[in-house]
């Protein structure tokens, strides 16, 4: 195992873009580090820059103590994890996951105990003699990985192992990597551009955007304290609500009223005019509900234009109209998400138990506590948590956090 520390790392190619800019990144032993974004974010050629198949234009790659960007992947002692599995079809199970220790003319008896070893982990025991075509696609992605173990690299790297899969088997198989990465402890980097798996698979997760680095943070941190605009609106599903809002006391005015923030949150905000508040679906509630439960804070009244009943909860739709800014910095916020529509409506999550109807005015109970307030010029958190957001670039200096790697 090895720690991998990627310090100011960049990648242009011929017509001088630069693909990665600028990126520091360091995963430590062990860890399970989480490279996502949209696509064209940088996340693939940065995986292929630490194994080697992407030249470094410029800062240096450490893998353990050793400066590798030089070094052949041959010699980087890594192992790769495939989108399209990259098996050889005329080859047994057994003769794929032994494929690398072949190469290495390995003994056969060694061969044959790493090779069942892996494959009792992997539970693939009953089709070490069938061939890849006679499997299933979960089936295929763990021969791949049992490929990966028998090398007993430094690191794994898993390159959107998952996205050829169906829904229901990436669930069971983002629940088999994270089992088989905590029995293996060994350190691996993982892409993806689902931020659901970045959420339940990682220990932090790096999120970039056209080559920069916005946020490395734990998902928790992520999805409490998002650093800024984009990463808000990627991370969460359904995604943060973003509202025109301007800060008079303690109070946020948004399109359906006023709403009761905490003081060092207005404080934070005050004096910058319009500006864009962010809160999740699921910070609001039937306000009747809400007063059941003993819930105190601000409630409003809007017309619901849409309701989806899903049993255990309920999404409201409420449209709004925003002014000329916020639309501006949304439309700008939609395209860096690649194209996932942000529309000029308020989506809120109910219990299930809401007797709130469509086309009816109903009366909401919203938590001001978890709300965030964003400047539409530059897409800054200006109420972000730093303590409790991981690391910003380019924030360190400002919050008075220590910078990393």
């Amino acid at each position: 195992m090895a720690r991998i520390t990627m310090d100011h790392i960049v990648k242009k190619y011929g017509d001088g873009f630069p693909a990665v800019n600028d990126v520091s990144i360091d995963v430590a032993d062990g860890e399970f580090m989480i490279l996502v974004g949209p696509s064209g974010c940088g996340k693939s050629t940065l995986l292929r820059m630490i194994v080697g198949l992407e030249d470094i234009t410029s800062g240096d790659m450490i893998i353990g103590d050793r400066r590798v960007n030089d070094l052949a992947p041959r010699e980087r002692n890594l192992a790769m994890v495939f989108q399209n599995y990259a098996l050889y079809p005329h080859l047994t199970v057994y003769e794929n996951i032994a494929f690398p220790l072949r190469l290495a003319k390995m003994p056969d008896d060694e061969v044959d105990r790493l090779v069942r070893d892996a494959a009792d982990t992997l539970e693939l025991n009953e089709h070490l003699e069938r061939k890849p075509g006679n499997l299933s696609g979960g089936q295929r992605q763990r021969v791949a990985m049992g490929r990966a173990i028998v090398r007993q690299a430094d690191a794994f790297l898993f390159d959107e192992p998952l996205s050829n899969l169906d829904a229901k088997l990436r669930g069971q198989m983002r629940t088999e990597i994270a089992r088989l990465q905590k029995r293996l402890g060994i350190t691996t980097v993982y892409v993806t551009h689902d931020q659901t798996e970045a959420m339940t698979l990682g220990d932090r997760v790096a999120v970039l955007k056209r080559g920069l680095l916005q946020q490395l943070a734990t998902p928790r941190e992520l999805y409490e304290n998002p650093g800024n605009l984009f990463v808000a609106g990627f991370i969460g599903s359904p995604p943060m609500n973003f509202l025109p809002a301007t800060v008079e006391g303690t109070k946020v005015q948004l399109p359906f009223g006023s709403v009761d923030i905490p003081a060092d949150r207005a404080e934070r905000a005050a004096g910058r005019g319009l500006l864009i508040a962010g809160i999740r679906p699921e910070h609001f509630e039937d306000a009747s509900l809400a007063a059941a439960d003993g819930r105190t804070g601000s409630t409003f009244r809007a017309k619901v234009e849409v309701v989806e009943w899903l049993g255990n909860e309920t999404y409201a739709y409420i449209p709004f109209e925003s002014p000329d800014e916020v639309k501006a910095q949304l439309l700008q916020l939609e395209k860096d998400l690649d194209g996932e529509a942000l529309r000029t409506q308020l989506v809120v999550s109910l219990d299930g138990g809401s007797r709130i109807a469509e086309g009816e005015e109903a009366e909401i109970w919203v938590d001001g506590s978890r709300m965030h307030l964003f400047d539409p010029a530059t897409g800054e958190n200006l109420t972000v948590d730093h303590e409790r957001a991981g690391r910003i670039p380019g924030a360190e200096v400002a919050a008075g956090a220590p910078t990393e790697g």
